[in-house]
């Protein structure tokens, strides 16, 4: 090799060196805290709006809202999509079809589990969410997690625990659907996250394709878990609580794919243990709901989990979710 070869060999490779990262990059990732927020917002702000309509105005139809929820997320996305927000991209139906049909067992089975079980045991039962998909990511998905990692995450759940659980009654029944529900929703954010890598689309990509599919899916669901018999039409002011609810929820589902494609289904399982001692807080000052010293402690406990969970991912200390 000649001397006049070597000189433009080295020269490409410093080119190479310098070459400035990939902007793009770079800026969806500087976009996290912004989906984070997004998420937080959107999920708290949904959670009062729904509470509004089933105490207040007697919409007490979940599944119903869920399917509503969905369709207004399809045409939302449409939308985007129409604007250029995002680009329409054609995937294989059948490779979403699983993650759609976990969703409507996440959704059918969590209703079945809280209509099955008391309160206590079904918030339970929610946490263990958080630990479910830390041993399935880490027995199928060959994921690993620091011990750092895992101890901020006991530390959250404890608090959970501690701040929302309150009488655990069990039933061979209950407790079978509520096991089934905490896997299949692990499952669901797990594959909310893979889907997205696997099929190559985007957040908004691949929601466009879950969302009318969910939400076919769900209608047979309807009559079997809502009181459909009692479902009239609405008035004006629960239709405009109606609307409120589903453009939320167009804002929760589609951060939700944004958290969980940039972050991981663990990091958005930390954010949801942030949002509940936010909702049980304003629960306090928006409904005098009561807040006592085990409610308090569980609170603490829990920001002081996800605090350290966050220093943890910031600071490059927890491994990452490393492959093996």
């Amino acid at each position: 090799m000649s001397s006049n070869d070597k000189s433009q060999q080295d020269v490409i490779v410093e080119v190479e060196k310098s070459a400035p990262a990939d902007p793009n990059k770079s800026s969806t990732y500087d976009l996290v805290p912004f989906y984070l927020f997004l998420n937080a917002s959107s999920s708290i702000c949904i959670v009062f709006a729904n509470k509004y309509l089933f105490e207040y105005y007697n919409f007490a139809f979940g599944t119903l809202l869920t399917f509503l929820h969905f369709l207004t997320t399809y045409f939302g996305l449409e939308l985007c999509c129409f604007f250029g927000m995002f680009e329409r991209k054609h995937v294989d139906i059948m490779k979403v079809i699983p993650l759609c049909g976990s969703f409507c067992g996440f959704v059918v089975l969590t209703n079945l589990s809280l209509q099955y079980n008391s309160v206590g045991f079904y918030q339970l039962m929610k946490v263990l969410t958080t630990p479910v998909i830390v041993f399935l990511q880490t027995l199928f998905y060959n994921e690993t997690f620091s011990f750092q990692i895992k101890l901020s995450l006991i530390i959250i759940c404890l608090g959970v625990i501690i701040s929302t659980v309150t009488d655990v009654q069990l039933n061979m029944l209950g407790t079978v659907i509520a096991t089934l529900a905490v896997f299949v929703t692990s499952q669901y954010q797990i594959w909310v996250g893979t889907k997205q890598k696997e099929l190559e689309v985007n957040s908004m990509q691949l929601l466009m394709y879950q969302a009318p599919i969910s939400a076919a899916m769900l209608i047979p669901c309807i009559p079997l878990l809502d009181n459909t018999s009692k479902l009239t039409t609405p008035n004006l002011a629960t239709a405009c609580l109606i609307l409120v609810s589903c453009f939320f929820a167009l804002l929760v589902n589609l951060s939700t794919f944004l958290v969980i494609g940039k972050t991981s289904p663990i990091t958005y399982n930390v954010l949801g243990h942030f949002k509940l001692t936010v909702i049980l807080v304003l629960g306090f000052v928006l409904f005098s709901y009561p807040l006592d010293y085990k409610n308090l402690t569980g609170i603490a406990m829990t920001l002081l989990g996800v605090f350290y969970y966050t220093h943890l991912k910031t600071s490059g200390a927890s491994g990452n979710s490393a492959k093996k």
